[in-house]
């Protein structure tokens, strides 16, 4: 397993650096294709991108945008990452981009997991898939310990996986490890001390133990203290 690690001298360069690399990689695929898929997390360390992405100049109505996971709550709820993207990414230039769904509702996820799946099987590889990384080594929400996480990170796994999660307040669902892993373009972003120790604790560890690895190949990974 093989990845690329980008340090930078601080957050915001990281951030503007981030964002400007996605820009480009986003130009660049639109170059090749007639739309482009772009997944992303929720959590409070993409948000600086988002905010410097969302009024980048390029062809957003060709862009659909969906997260990389998302808590089983309803958008308008406080822990959606839904509302997040559309408060920090879908505004200004960017709002022209296409939201593909990870909630719809009801009351478990696995009463419209298939109908959500089959919105995001056409985009599918996706373009770019940009992910966090927690202190246990979990990114999107395959958490070491949930209920589902050997069948979301199996290479026959479906589009999406319903988790339910040790610590984890709500059901979640997430795009599989072959999904992320499969996107043409990775990018990992993460801050401080404690998560670079987590990364560099990572290697050699199984993908059970330590899920960012089933993603990390070929990946670029950012880091700022």
């Amino acid at each position: 397993m093989s990845y690329e690690f980008n340090s930078y001298p601080d957050r915001e360069m990281l951030v503007i650096a981030l964002a400007d690399r996605i820009a480009g990689e986003l130009r660049g695929a639109l170059a090749r294709a007639e739309r482009v898929t772009m997944a992303v997390p929720g959590g409070t360390s993409p948000g600086p991108v988002f905010d410097d992405l969302c009024d980048v100049e390029l062809d957003w109505h060709r862009v659909d945008v969906m997260l990389t996971d998302e808590r089983w709550v309803p958008e308008d709820h406080d822990r959606s990452n839904t509302r997040l993207l559309r408060d920090r990414l879908l505004v200004g230039k960017a709002a022209a981009a296409r939201l593909l769904p990870m909630y719809l509702p009801c009351r478990e996820p696995e009463e419209r997991l298939e109908e959500l799946a089959e919105t995001i099987r056409p985009n599918l590889p996706l373009s770019i898939v940009l992910l966090g990384m927690g202190t246990d080594m979990h990114t999107a929400s395959l958490f070491p310990g949930a209920d589902t996480l050997r069948d979301a990170l199996s290479r026959n796994a479906p589009i999406l996986m319903p988790v339910r999660a040790p610590g984890a307040d709500e059901p979640r669902v997430t795009l599989t490890a072959p999904v992320l892993g499969g996107a043409l373009s990775k990018h990992v972003l993460i801050f401080g001390e404690e998560k670079r120790a987590a990364l560099e604790g990572a290697r050699g560890k199984s993908a059970e133990d330590a899920p960012i690895n089933a993603i990390l190949d070929g990946a670029q990974v950012h880091w700022a203290a």
